[in-house]
Parts: structure tokens; sequence; C-alpha cells
């Protein structure tokens, strides 16, 4: 054969036909969202062989062998209270009377109905936006822990933070509290499974999320797929919930980001039971691999769930979500408050690259005469996702929603309020990552008195945040907007 140009050229149009038709049977035989869809298709076709690497480890779906399971202990405490509360919805009598309002009862009803997320009722909340001052309380109450304390973190790692955190845990463990640890492998980059040795020798438990051993690391996606819940339980009644992660960052240690502001939930009650479940479902999982003991949820025989006394106490669903699910229970809820909303919804988020759903319900809210406000950091920690994040920024003001930058320092709180009494702060940030790909946790609550509160707290954020407008996007250049627009492309896999 002579290898003229036009052979060449004929043999690269075979190959790059072959490539295209492998991409196509690639992405489709397996289920996702349209974005997703052509988001892939671009990369594979684009990048045929790089592209292919890196679907390896970024764009394969979980097996079915990795699904969760729940004991049967769990799923009968969960079986029984669910028809209980499904009988209460039906009378309009579920929330106590000084919540029981139309949005509540619906959004409480979603999110029953789409996650088998129980409503408990006898909550007391504290929120911390400060890390010093949180990480002082949570060492301190692991310092008074009596049975169990179960830790569970997208990001734990080995600095000063993480072994102050750490050295508590061990001393709880050395007195007979039973200590278990999960972490994400990814998130917690640098920390090595030695980190926790001495816990585990003083009879604690460690292991990375849904742990991989490197006989089946080629056949097994964990890259894409990220533990991102952050949750604390202490004796079976005092949990943490919210978007702080353990490490120096986020007590103000870092010369990048300077302050760092968050928000988290300090919870008593009966919620931090549902934590627990979640918890164990999350540990039984990993146990798959790590061959550590099951967690068994003891107390389930004897639970029964306890009314509201006062006005001060919260009622509160735990929900969850992830790859594991298609019922996208987080993402719905979200859009359920947005599309509900009548006077106001402030949102707190460090990325805002929302799918057509949830990009249509803020706009439809912001041009029906809702307040919508939303609130993103000024720097960047990723370079492609903060450049996709502006662009929808600058969309969302050119229709009627009012987007402001945090000036003082960076903002990664994921929090959402409106109404008089709807409200909800958690792991899930408003991005395609955390609606389909990460494993996320919020608390959703329905009490006037802490809504009040988060509302509060978004108007004094505002003293520090800057308004942005169409001037401002006009002003950019054409090499940050032609940055925008190719981030906003790749938005479904960011």
């Amino acid at each position: 054969m002579i290898w003229t140009w036009d052979v060449i050229r004929r043999i690269i149009e075979v190959l790059w036909l072959i490539n295209i038709g492998f991409a196509i049977w690639t992405v489709f035989r397996s289920r996702r969202d349209i974005a997703s869809t052509w988001a892939w298709l671009l990369v594979l076709s684009v990048f045929p062989i790089f592209g292919f690497i890196i679907y390896l480890f970024l764009g394969r779906q979980l097996s079915h062998d990795e699904i969760f399971a729940i004991q049967s202990s769990q799923a009968k405490v969960r079986d029984d209270f669910l028809t209980k509360q499904h009988a209460l919805l039906k009378k309009h009598d579920l929330l106590p009377s000084w919540e029981r309002r139309p949005r509540a009862r619906m959004l409480s009803e979603l999110n029953l109905t789409n996650d088998d997320a129980l409503l408990t009722f006898n909550n007391s909340v504290e929120i911390f936006i400060d890390g010093p001052k949180l990480f002082d309380n949570l060492i301190a109450n692991i310092k008074q822990s009596k049975t169990m304390i179960d830790v569970e973190f997208y990001t734990f790692y080995d600095d000063h933070l993480g072994n102050r955190v750490l050295k508590a845990l061990e001393d709880a463990a050395s007195r007979g509290v039973k200590v278990r640890v999960i972490y994400d492998a990814s998130g917690s980059h640098g920390t090595k499974p030695s980190f926790f040795a001495k816990l585990r020798e003083l009879g604690g438990e460690a292991q990375p999320f849904i742990s991989t051993s490197k006989k089946y690391w080629f056949t097994t996606p964990r890259l894409n797929y990220h533990l991102h819940r952050k949750l604390v339980i202490i004796d079976h009644e005092i949990g943490y919930i919210g978007g702080f992660n353990i490490g120096d960052q986020y007590v103000d240690q870092s010369a990048k980001f300077g302050h760092w502001r968050d928000t988290h939930f300090r919870v008593e009650g009966q919620a931090p039971q549902m934590m627990e479940i979640r918890f164990a479902m999350d540990w039984n999982t990993s146990c798959r691999k790590s061959r550590l003991p099951e967690y068994n949820i003891d107390w389930a025989k004897d639970f029964a769930l306890q009314k509201a006394t006062n006005e001060s106490n919260v009622a509160m669903q735990i929900v969850s979500s992830g790859p594991d699910s298609q019922d996208f229970a987080i993402r719905r809820s979200y859009e359920g408050i947005i599309a509900g909303a009548r006077e106001y919804v402030y949102i707190q988020t460090p990325y805002l690259i929302p799918e057509p759903s949830v990009l249509e319900a803020l706009i439809i809210a912001a041009k029906s005469g809702v307040d919508v406000r939303i609130m993103v950091p000024c720097m960047a920690d990723h370079v492609f996702v903060y450049r996709a994040t502006e662009y929808y920024a600058k969309y969302l003001t050119q229709n009627g929603v009012k987007v402001y930058k945090y000036d003082n320092g960076f903002i990664h709180a994921k929090t959402m309020v409106s109404g008089s009494n709807i409200s909800s702060v958690g792991s899930a940030n408003q991005d395609y990552r955390s609606y389909s790909l990460n494993f996320e946790v919020n608390a959703f609550s329905y009490s006037p008195v802490l809504a009040a509160k988060l509302k509060k707290i978004f108007e004094d954020d505002l003293k520090d945040a800057t308004l942005m407008t169409n001037e401002y996007f006009d002003s950019q250049s054409k090499w940050r907007k032609f940055k925008q627009y190719f981030s906003r492309l790749l938005s479904p896999i960011l």
C-alpha cells in the first residue's frame, strides 16, 4: 500500500466514524439526562482516545451491586412510621398547628413520598456560620460522648484541625465509646488510611466510602461519585449537618480563601436518629468491600416518634440523594420550594450551575414578582466551575434574579429559605453534581423561628456582598466571556 495523504485521510475518517459509534453506544447504554448525554458525546467525539480515558474514570455509572441496602430492622421502622405519616397527611394533621401551612404540608409530603424521609418534630436547632466556633462546639460534644459517635465527611484532612478532631475521637474510643468514621478518599486527598491507625488500635473504625481494593480499581468507577455528605451523630441524640468539612481552610486558616463562610446545624432531638440511619446505610454499603462489621440499629425496635411540645421545636426531615436513586429528592425539593414561593427565595451556594428545571423555576418565580436572591463566592476554587457559575449568574440577572457575589472571603454555604417557615441546610449545592452525581444530605425544616434566623443571616451577609448587574458582566473581557460559554457546555459533567 502506498501511504498517500488521501489514504491517510480515509483511515482517519474511518477511525473517527468508529469512535463516534463507540461514543454513541457508550453513552446511550446508561440512563442519564439529555444534557449529560450530549456533554459526554461532545467529550468523546472531540477527544477520541483521551475522552474515553476520562469517561472510564468519570463517566461510568454505579453498578447494581453498589446500590444501598437497608437492614430489616431499619426498614420496619421506616415502613411503620411512613404508613402512619401518610395517614396523617391525608387529614392535614402531620405538622404542628403553628407550622401547618399549605406549602410546608406539600413539601413535607413530597419528601416523605420521594425519599421516605420521616418527619420528626421535637428538634432544637443551633445555627453555626463560623468554623472555629462550630468545631470547638463539636469537639466539646465529642469529649462529653457516652455511647457512640458517627462521623461522615467528604473531607477529613490530615492537618491541624483534622488532628484535633481525630484526637478527640481517639480519646472517646479509649473511654469505650463506639466510634465510626467514613470519609471520601478523593475529597480527603492526602489523608492516608494510616492516619486512623491509632483510632483503630483503640477500638474505633474508619473506612473510605465504598472502598475499593487495588485489584478492582479498573472495573469500579470511583472518581465521579463522591460522598459529599457531612454528618456527625453523637449518642443518638445530637446531630451535626451542613456544609463544613474537616480541614484548616474551614476554620479560616487558608491564605487562598481567607474567611470561610459556611452554614451548619447542630440538632438535638429525633432528627439525629434519621441521620444515624443514613450513616448506617452508607457504612454498610462500604463494608461490602472493607469487610468491617455492619452497623446494626439496635434502637429501632423501641423507636417512637415524639410530638412537638412548643413553638421552639423544629419539624425536620433528613433528605438524601445520590446516583443510587433516580428520584432526585433534594433537587425536586429545591424546585418545590422555588415553585411555591410567593414573597421571597434566598439561596446561598458556592456553585451555581442549575439544571434546566431549576433554572426555569428561578426565572418563573422572579418574573412572577417573587424576590429571588442568590449569593455566590467572589473567587474560584475550581476555575471551570466558577466560569460556568458566572455564565448562569449573568443569564439569571438578565431574567430578573438578583445575584450577589460575597466579598468577605469564600462562601460555601448551601442554604435555601423561603416564606414564613421553610428552609434547607445541608451539603447539596445548586449544580448538576449535587443534583445527580454526589451523595448528598440536607435538613429540610418547617419552623417560623428557624426560617427567620436564616433569612436574617442572609440579609446580614448582603452587607459584605456586591450585586452583579448587567453592566458588571458587559464590562468583562471577551476572553473571559468565551471561557464562561465554553465552561457552560461542560456544565452537566463538571
